[in-house]
């Protein structure tokens, strides 16, 4: 039988995957990447252009 989904190593601690809280290896695991998310510890950079820099 295939697995749903492939195996992988858990992004925080490098602990292999659990089913319920994939792609982490615990709720512990999860949580923490998700208090990064709410932190803003993660952030997507933006360059501002010319465009978006009108002067009124």
């Amino acid at each position: 039988m295939e697995p749903l989904r492939p195996k992988r190593k858990c992004p925080e601690c490098g602990g292999e995957s659990q089913r319920a809280t994939y792609p982490f290896c615990s709720q512990r695991c999860k949580d923490i990447d998700l208090n990064r998310w709410l932190s803003g510890s993660y952030a997507i950079p933006v360059t501002e252009t010319d465009e978006n820099l009108t002067d009124e």
